[in-house]
């Protein structure tokens, strides 16, 4: 038909919502640990700072001092007590040492059942990952059917819609697919 006007689904929405689930299990990942220092394991771990629920990240001088160790170096001396209890109360594993100005982290090798532990993790998490994109797609497919119901598009434009958001899920699948390997492959690192 001629002059009707036709239109195909705008994905850009349902895009972002993938890299956003993509960026969420690259963050979630960066938390585990692998062996290496790694100063994203600090992320998540808050202490009491004037009654407040403190990011130690945002408190302190992190830094790499080699490949399994990290200094944190707090800018308020007197929190160094408030940090070292909130490292040993997280879920990091690891024992904070102090010398009464500095924090250190000195990261253990995992051992070879920690780190098939470590893996089944990353797949759980890619899992949920991908679960998390096929719900998008999902989305996206009804809104092309209710756009296709409101005679918004013809049905080729609804196959094309359709397929346009397959495309991206396979996109964003794979590349889940991709972040879990490369994280796989640095824990059995030894």
């Amino acid at each position: 038909m001629p002059g009707k006007n036709t239109m195909k689904l705008d994905t850009k929405e349902y895009e972002e919502r993938m890299q956003k689930t993509q960026a969420a299990y690259e963050g979630n990942l960066a938390t585990i640990r692998a062996g290496q220092a790694n100063p994203m394991v600090l992320s998540r771990v808050t202490f009491e700072y004037y009654g407040v629920p403190t990011p130690i990240n945002t408190m302190a001088d992190i830094r790499v001092l080699d490949p399994k160790t990290i200094s944190i170096t707090p800018y308020d001396g007197s929190t160094l007590k408030a940090m070292e209890k909130a490292i040993l109360a997280s879920d990091i594993g690891i024992t904070p040492t102090s010398d009464g100005k500095v924090i250190r982290l000195v990261f253990p090798q995992p051992t070879e059942e920690r780190r098939r532990e470590l893996t089944k993790q990353v797949q759980k998490l890619g899992e949920e990952a991908k679960v998390a994109i096929r719900n998008i797609r999902r989305d996206a497919n009804e809104q092309c059917r209710k756009m296709k119901k409101n005679s918004e598009m013809t049905e080729d434009e609804q196959k094309a819609s359709e397929k346009l958001v397959q495309e991206l899920t396979d996109k964003y699948i794979k590349k889940i697919d991709a972040i879990a390997e490369k994280k796989n492959r640095e824990i059995m690192q030894i």
